[in-house]
């Protein structure tokens, strides 16, 4: 049985990640965040990069524990720099702690990240699997609006074209 694949996945990393992760409903608060951090240090490179790096970032991330990283300090995040296995731009890094900030004042806002996400559309997933790669497009309207409202909560690297590949 052929599986469909977007033409991305092209590495058995992209496939596992493309064919077990990508498109799928995500409730778990935890895994939101590291999702959310992932698309974040993505900015810039490829994703393949992300998902080499994804193990060794989530050792040095305690796991992308938000109550954790929220607590981080300097000198933690400025060790960090110097680890050659994880993406050391000192911007991304530093997102970290203060995504995480954000991140557990949304949750107790709405009573979950999964929760606020989810009310910009109703708790409805909107399926865009059947566009071709010449249809994909690197913001949409739903996008924007998060965006924006994530800034406003004082999140970081979460642009309109990061949060339409988180979507």
């Amino acid at each position: 049985m052929n599986k469909k694949r977007c033409t991305w996945a092209k590495t058995d990393i992209d496939i596992k990640y493309h064919d077990k992760e990508w498109g799928r409903v995500v409730n778990d608060d935890r895994m939101l965040f590291e999702l959310l951090i992932l698309e974040g240090m993505q900015a810039g490179l490829s994703w393949n990069i992300v998902l080499k790096k994804r193990e060794e970032l989530r050792k040095a991330f305690d796991n992308f524990n938000y109550n954790i990283c929220a607590k981080y300090e300097d000198g933690y995040l400025e060790k960090q720099l110097t680890n050659d296995k994880i993406i050391r731009s000192k911007l991304k890094i530093y997102s970290i702690r203060k995504n995480a900030l954000a991140f557990i004042k949304v949750q107790k806002e709405f009573g979950s990240f999964f929760n606020y996400m989810w009310s910009f559309t109703n708790y409805k997933q909107i399926n865009n699997i059947n566009l071709t790669a010449s249809d994909v497009a690197s913001k949409s309207e739903l996008s924007s609006l998060i965006s924006k409202d994530l800034k406003r909560r004082e999140f970081t690297f979460v642009g309109e074209t990061i949060i339409y590949s988180y979507l």
